[in-house]
């Protein structure tokens, strides 16, 4: 979900400004997947790398995140099912603060009984945590060391590969996002900002799968 901060620039305004349209554009995208019948959408809310920004920032976004787990109702009344990856918190080198891990767990809970689109937010996620960690399992495990054991050691081994990886912003990377997951998965580009991401977009990269 890139291109926040620009976004923000660009109509003069803070970096904040942009991160809180962002969360709103993160809501209608929940909303329009889930009608379109999108059995999983996972999103890179907050990176291990992000700890870096400025603390104001980092706060500001913080708050968005608990604002966003604690959509509740709106997740029931779309009969979403929230689900979270990312470093465990009561491994070393864990970040999220508790107020967030609250809201978290809270919301998976209140969901939980959901039976539409699987809403997972990566937080505190960075893929090559996610793979060392992994195959720190596996080798302690003593299984076999092969691509099917170490899915098993994946933060969310039930999350199928994925279809789409969607880039905004201009952006023409990965960014360490679910690398393992998107080994056969087609690539959105758009030029437009996350802010800018509507559901006419939504709509050409679920066109993708379709190819």
């Amino acid at each position: 979900m890139d291109g926040n901060g620009r976004w923000a620039s660009k109509r003069g305004l803070p970096r904040t400004a942009g991160h809180s349209a962002g969360e709103e554009s993160l809501a209608d995208a929940v909303r329009a997947a889930s009608k379109r019948d999108v059995d999983y959408l996972t999103v890179f809310g907050f990176s291990t790398e992000n700890w870096a920004r400025p603390r104001a920032e980092v706060r500001h976004i913080l708050g968005l995140h608990k604002k966003l787990f604690g959509r509740i109702e709106e997740l029931n009344e779309n009969n979403v099912r929230v689900n979270w990856i990312g470093r465990p918190f009561d491994e070393p080198g864990s970040r999220t603060p508790v107020y967030v891990q609250r809201a978290i767990r809270n919301a998976i809970e209140d969901t939980a009984k959901n039976t539409g689109m699987v809403l997972t937010v990566a937080f505190d996620y960075g893929s090559r945590s996610e793979l060392t960690r992994a195959a720190i399992q596996l080798a302690k495990s003593g299984a076999d060391i092969n691509p099917e054991n170490l899915q098993k050691h994946l933060y969310d081994p039930s999350l199928p590969p994925v279809d789409v990886l969607v880039r905004t912003s201009g952006e023409l990377r990965i960014s360490n996002f679910l690398l393992w997951q998107i080994k056969s998965a087609k690539i959105y580009f758009t030029e437009r900002p996350w802010p800018d991401f509507d559901a006419i977009e939504l709509d050409a990269a679920i066109a993708l799968t379709k190819n």
